[in-house]
């Protein structure tokens, strides 16, 4: 099965120019070159692709995630092509899921819990809790994420989450619900390299169970598609995406390669014609 050859976007993280009164503006910064992915041991990996409602069923949880209505739109324009592509191609296609018990009847979850059996290790001891910890976590939950006003919303609104219809699994896609399960499906079908798409870059993708902190524990290599993510954003970096752009160079650093929707599906089509 011949490999496909996509461009690959990195970041050169040296050389700091020690002259400069700011060494590290000397860095090479964003490269791309041309480089190959296995068809056979790489896999695109849609996360936390969820239906969220509108704005009118949940108005709380729209208030406290911001990125909703960046992401909808992404599963609208870009999901379609993304994922008929990958399906067409015969590439190999999995999700990631949580927040809710939405996809235990999935065929593909199913195999997943087969395939990896019980967790290796039993959920880390945790610390007793006093009651000043106590207040200071409902301090955090009423002032910082999600706010007094927005959480019986945002309760309401993961009670009947599901996937997004554009993102919804294939009876064959494998469907994990974390790391564990994730590398069975690697480690099942060969798999050492996961493409990300999803929500969001620099929160789920990179920390939450099967995001790539994790995945990267296993020696999978990390990567990302630049236009099928979107990030947690604040109030300065809201209107730049800033933090969209330190998600994409944290995992083209730390993990693996950014590629562009384009690229790859050119690359897939190219290959079925």
């Amino acid at each position: 099965m011949p490999n496909l050859r996509v461009t690959g976007h990195y970041y050169q993280q040296f050389d700091a120019d020690l002259a400069r009164d700011v060494p590290g503006e000397g860095y090479g910064g964003w490269q791309q070159a041309p480089v190959e992915l296995s068809r056979e041991h790489t896999a695109v990996v849609i996360m936390h692709a969820w239906d969220a409602g509108t704005a009118e069923q949940f108005p709380g949880w729209h208030r406290a995630v911001e990125y909703i209505p960046r992401a909808e739109e992404i599963c609208r324009t870009v999901f379609p092509r993304l994922l008929g592509t990958v399906r067409r191609s015969g590439f190999r296609l999995f999700h990631v899921v949580g927040g809710g018990g939405y996809y235990r009847g999935c065929p593909g979850f199913r195999k997943a819990v087969d395939l990896a059996g019980p967790a290796s290790a039993p959920s880390l001891p945790q610390v007793d809790a006093d009651p000043a910890l106590t207040a200071l976590r409902q301090f955090r939950a009423d002032h910082v994420f999600v706010g007094q006003r927005n959480r019986e919303d945002v309760t309401r609104g993961f009670a009947r989450v599901d996937f997004h219809p554009s993102a919804r699994p294939e009876p064959q896609e494998g469907v994990a619900e974390n790391g564990h399960q994730l590398f069975a499906l690697c480690r099942h079908y060969g798999v050492n390299h996961l493409i990300y798409a999803g929500f969001a870059i620099n929160w789920c993708l990179l920390l939450s169970p099967g995001g790539m902190a994790e995945m990267s524990k296993y020696g999978v290599m990390c990567s990302a598609l630049r236009q099928a993510v979107t990030a947690v954003e604040n109030r300065a970096s809201a209107r730049q995406e800033s933090h969209k752009e330190e998600g994409l160079w944290r995992t083209a650093l730390a993990f693996g390669f950014v590629f562009d929707v384009d690229d790859v599906l050119a690359a897939l089509e190219g290959d079925e014609a």
